[in-house]
């Protein structure tokens, strides 16, 4: 074999082994959010921060943790390119980096659905039997809100109502909803919807409304899901807060 062909092979394989070397450090970069993802508390963050911009103090307070844990968390999010973050004065304001994120969250969601055993159990450890609470779709709550005959309450906290909600809707808070029943017409069909699939406030608004005589229904799923189908949504002005 001459020099020359053999300095052609171990071209050959030098090339090969970059590219594989490559290939690995491509993937293993893909494969970052999902490893970022790989913990529920980072889940439950990026769940809230699908509702809008969120402090860090307002954050831990959501998922039950302490400021310096969800830090790290977020500190992990932040690295792998799904979160965002602002300084406002001495308060750091934290935000999904864009709207495939909360795609990416939602689609494995989904697969998770489909494909984990034993999901739907613990769904219902959590949830409750939701067998007796009225529901409806995007599309009924769309036909709805169009025709005109329907009160659509966004049971969230304030500041994520602020940040985005279904267009027509009214804020009530869950932890405000008894205090301020006088504020929904009695004689009205009421929609209530939060945070998603696994968002409790709904629930919990509809079972309160219905006990007190009124008819209400639970959105299927929630903001989120109702934006990314493109349908009409609304912010509020912080100056008009």
């Amino acid at each position: 074999m001459s020099r020359e062909h053999l300095n052609c092979l171990l071209s050959e394989v030098t090339q090969d082994v970059a590219g594989h070397h490559a290939k690995a450090a491509l993937y293993d970069t893909l494969a970052e959010s999902a490893k970022a993802l790989a913990s529920g508390r980072r889940a439950e963050l990026i769940d809230v921060l699908a509702q809008g911009e969120r402090s860090v103090d307002e954050l831990a307070d959501e998922i039950d943790q302490s400021v310096a844990n969800t830090s790290q968390h977020l500190q992990r999010l932040l690295r792998s390119g799904l979160v965002q973050s602002r300084r406002d004065g001495a308060r750091i304001y934290f935000s999904l980096a864009g709207p495939v994120v909360s795609t990416l969250w939602q689609t494995m969601r989904q697969a998770a659905e489909q494909h984990v055993a034993g999901l739907q159990q613990l769904a219902d450890d959590y949830l409750g039997d939701r067998s007796k609470l009225r529901t409806m779709t995007r599309n009924q709550l769309r036909k709805r809100l169009r025709d005109g005959d329907v009160v659509v309450l966004d049971v969230r906290p304030e500041p994520e109502y602020a940040a985005g909600h279904i267009r027509g809707a009214i804020s009530i808070p869950v932890r405000e909803l008894r205090s301020r029943l006088r504020e929904i017409p009695g004689d009205s069909d009421i929609a209530a919807y939060c945070r998603g699939p696994y968002c409790v406030y709904a629930d919990e608004a509809v079972r309160l409304l219905t006990r007190r005589g009124l008819a209400a229904a639970r959105l299927e799923d929630g903001f989120p899901e109702w934006a990314t189908a493109g349908l009409p949504t609304a912010r509020t002005d912080p100056q008009g807060m």
